[in-house]
């Protein structure tokens, strides 16, 4: 919990603008202001303070969100890893215990990872939609009143013609939970299969070449190369599953009163038809580039920061158990 919380807010705070960029470029461009003649008209300048401000709106959500959600999804990742496998593959199994088959192992790190994935998004799609519409310049950029938004809706209406109540609230948070999970699903499991076979190979490596094959204890990954091995892994998976991001972040961002509003659910089927017919297939990659890059710094920040806290904890147990 404690190795999953430091390295959720490592990653979301030192790559914070390069997220709000990406989701700016996966806007719909229906939303950008027209003129009357059609011409899209263009915002006068931003002093730097109000840019400094647009790079960071809603990073309050984030700071509240992240912690807590990287710290579900590795108890639930650690946990099932460890269930399905004979020893976690932040060590080397001795001589006398059998290694898993890389069957095992891909289906084992599959698992957990989708199941730390939906037990993250728990607390992080509703984080996600806050910030989202914070960055995407609603509400002036302002988390709280993106919040506000939502929250009024537990009021009845006055006309009474839209559905009201705890329920809309909750359903409005949770906006979009079902193509988040069908993004993070892929995402994680080819990020985290490879990223863990990666410190596998690497150790086995080390153990051969040290000559100490079969010696007993465990050997710990150093935090630098798992963050070197996070950061390919994570910038290969980042750009296949691009077209997934613009689709979550479409349906996000989709407010009461727009396309599928009040009245109706905002239905992925939709999005995806609306964008393929207005605006291409390019459009489903776009952001690809500070995604790829986003989350390649940011696998080697968020599982170098892991490794690092699991390495120190870890010693720490080992000295008190000794």
């Amino acid at each position: 919990m404690q190795s999953g919380a430091v390295a959720g807010l490592t990653v979301d705070l030192s790559l914070y603008p390069l997220d709000t960029i990406k989701t700016r470029l996966q806007k719909s461009r229906k939303t950008l202001s027209s003129s009357p003649d059609g011409q899209i008209s263009k915002p006068p300048a931003p002093s730097l303070r109000q840019t400094i401000r647009g790079i960071y709106a809603g990073l309050p959500s984030v700071l509240l969100g992240s912690a807590p959600s990287a710290a579900f999804f590795f108890i639930v990742y650690d946990g099932v890893k460890r269930s399905l496998l004979s020893s976690p593959s932040t060590s080397i199994s001795t001589s006398q215990q059998p290694s898993p088959t890389w069957q095992q192992t891909f289906v084992a790190h599959s698992l957990a990872s989708s199941l730390g994935e939906i037990a993250a998004c728990t607390v992080r799609v509703p984080t996600e939609v806050i910030k989202q519409r914070a960055q995407a310049g609603l509400f002036g950029g302002s988390s709280l009143l993106a919040l506000k938004d939502i929250l009024s809706l537990r009021h009845p209406d006055a006309s009474g013609k839209t559905k009201r109540g705890y329920g809309q609230v909750i359903r409005e948070l949770y906006r979009g939970t079902g193509i988040t999970i069908a993004r993070e699903i892929p995402f994680t499991v080819l990020q985290f299969t490879m990223w863990e076979n990666m410190k596998d190979a690497y150790a086995r490596r080390t153990l051969l070449s040290s000559g100490s094959e079969g010696s007993e204890g465990q050997q710990q990954i150093p935090a630098s190369t798992s963050a070197l091995f996070g950061s390919i892994a994570g910038a290969i998976a980042a750009g296949l599953t691009t077209p997934l991001d613009v689709i979550k972040t479409r349906v996000m961002l989709a407010r009461r009163g727009d396309e599928g509003g009040e009245a109706g659910r905002v239905r992925v089927r939709d999005v995806v038809r609306g964008i393929a017919r207005e605006e291409g297939f390019g459009a489903f990659w776009r952001g690809i580039m500070p995604r790829v890059t986003w989350i390649g710094i940011g696998g080697a920040v968020f599982l170098g920061s892991y490794q690092w806290a699991w390495n120190t904890l870890e010693g720490r147990h080992r000295k008190r158990t000794e």
